[in-house]
């Protein structure tokens, strides 16, 4: 006969009442057994299944890609230093100056990876089509229910294109293959039972989503031909939109500033009616980074501009959740690229070998895929749909 464990129930962390989201973040080894948590669980293995299915059936092979890296991928420096000190091994944010304090346990700096493209890359030339969901980080000091300092990443990279248009369509299928399958799913059900029950999280300003809203955001991944708009018209969209009294933003929209939150989320109201994923492209090439080709035109409909051939997918009160691009697959061309963006390429060497010894047309994209589940669930913070989320200042157990 089993026996029961010890349970202090008097003392228990976890009272028969309603217990805030912040409260339940202290306490992160014990939230997961609240049924509503369990249920987020469940959600993420599911989509895990639904994107190994789809590509798998897209003849994408899955990879793993190193945590531990000798490049910043961004290149904003804004990451985790891996260091050995006094024969303990650790990982601290670093700066410049601390340098010479600094013990490296591979002779050189070495980084927590802020992202798997580049060495995706280098084995989408082997088989064509790769794809990966690791853990990425970032020691980026925000506190903002949409970041996190660890969090995953879902990646893929895919041969033989030169049309960004190629790459959305992978974006787009792949995230209608998830809406679909989760729609017509038992958990999808239950999720929306869980939306149908008052709540007291609008109380405590972190309101969830409704059931009507998850079945609309649902909807609307699940329905094809999602909207594109380039980067120069959406500013002009907004631009028009302050002259004829229909927004005020904090943040005055100019090409040369870029969007803001506030930016996307009106262009994900208006572009995507509140309810489609929106994609914005051809961004100015000063803001983005060193590996991404100009666009296969220049000129758009204001005339030709220094643009590049990428995009970001926009969803309504997320804003952005995947980004992708071309990849810049001719050598000389990338070599002027990191001259230019004043990128040091000593430690990717290896990243221009990949064009040095042939190369094809390429590109990919990346999703977070935190944001993702969050967006599926209807959860407002990023921070309740990780089992033990990080942040600055917070990393509980």
């Amino acid at each position: 006969m089993m026996q029961r464990s010890e349970n202090d129930a008097e003392h228990h962390p976890l009272q028969p009442k309603f217990q805030t989201p912040e409260y339940l973040r202290t306490i992160p080894h014990l939230r997961p057994r609240i049924p509503a948590n369990a249920l987020l669980l469940r959600l993420r293995s599911q989509v895990i299944a639904s994107l190994t299915q789809f590509f798998a059936n897209e003849g994408f092979v899955q990879t793993h890609t190193p945590v531990i890296t000798s490049s910043d991928c961004e290149g904003a420096g804004e990451v985790f230093t891996v260091s050995s000190n006094a024969a303990k091994n650790s990982v601290q944010e670093t700066k410049p100056e601390d340098e010479a304090q600094v013990e490296h346990f591979f002779r050189t700096p070495k980084y927590l990876t802020v992202s798997a493209q580049l060495h995706l890359e280098a084995l989408a030339q082997a088989v064509d089509r790769v794809w990966t969901l690791s853990p990425t980080f970032r020691a980026e000091k925000s506190d903002t229910p949409r970041h996190l300092s660890e969090f995953y990443m879902l990646e893929a990279e895919l041969c033989f294109t030169e049309d960004i248009e190629d790459v959305m369509s992978v974006v787009e299928n792949m995230l209608r293959a998830v809406a679909q399958a989760l729609g017509a799913s038992p958990l999808g059900a239950q999720l929306l039972r869980l939306r149908d029950i008052p709540s007291k999280d609008a109380e405590e300003g972190e309101k969830s989503a409704s059931a009507v809203t998850l079945k609309q955001r649902w909807a609307g991944m699940a329905t094809g031909d999602w909207p594109r708009i380039t980067y120069r018209d959406s500013i002009d969209l907004l631009q028009q939109a302050v002259s004829d009294g229909k927004a005020t933003f904090a943040f005055r929209p100019s090409y040369e500033a870029g969007l803001q939150a506030e930016h996307e989320r009106y262009i994900a109201a208006t572009v995507g009616e509140g309810w489609r994923p929106v994609f914005v492209t051809d961004y100015p090439s000063v803001q983005k980074p060193f590996y991404m080709p100009p666009s296969l035109s220049t000129a758009n409909s204001k005339g030709a501009e220094d643009t590049v051939a990428c995009f970001d997918l926009l969803v309504p009160e997320l804003c952005e959740l995947a980004g992708g691009s071309m990849r810049e697959h001719r050598s000389a061309q990338l070599l002027q690229a990191l001259t230019a963006k004043g990128v040091d390429g000593s430690s990717l060497e290896w990243y221009q070998d990949l064009r040095k010894y042939g190369s094809v047309p390429h590109g990919g994209f990346g999703l977070g895929f935190d944001r993702l589940l969050c967006y599926l669930s209807g959860i407002s913070n990023v921070r309740d749909v990780v089992a033990f989320p990080r942040w600055h200042g917070r990393c509980d157990c």
